[in-house]
């Protein structure tokens, strides 16, 4: 089973986690289901970057982001070249190390 390593997040998860995960879920899932309290204002629909991540390892195992994704990731805050929204990623056979921004373009927390 992969795994996923969230590094560590001043707000999110101060010490890092290191979470299973199931092939076919999504980064935002299993960041939500280990209590990892990632943004997600659109309900992970591909309307929003509230989800943004930076994949810091694993990113060529992942299959491409598609045009609509590509859109929303161009207004994200902070854009890397491995960036990618956690609720269109798509878990594999490889581990991932991820790296969740300090900041969103959300003016609020939406408290979901």
């Amino acid at each position: 089973m992969p795994q996923i390593i969230f590094l560590p997040n001043e707000d999110l998860c101060p010490d890092g986690a290191v979470v299973e995960a199931k092939k076919g879920e999504t980064v935002l899932d299993v960041a939500l289901r280990s209590d990892i309290d990632v943004e997600h204002a659109c309900e992970k629909v591909c309307a929003c970057t509230t989800c943004h991540m930076i994949i810091r390892e694993g990113f060529d195992s992942l299959d491409e982001s598609d045009e609509l994704e590509d859109d929303m990731l161009d207004r994200a805050w902070g854009l890397e070249p491995e960036s990618r929204l956690s609720c269109q990623v798509i878990i594999k056979d490889e581990d991932l190390v991820v790296e969740i921004p300090k900041y969103t373009v959300n003016h609020a927390k939406e408290n979901h």
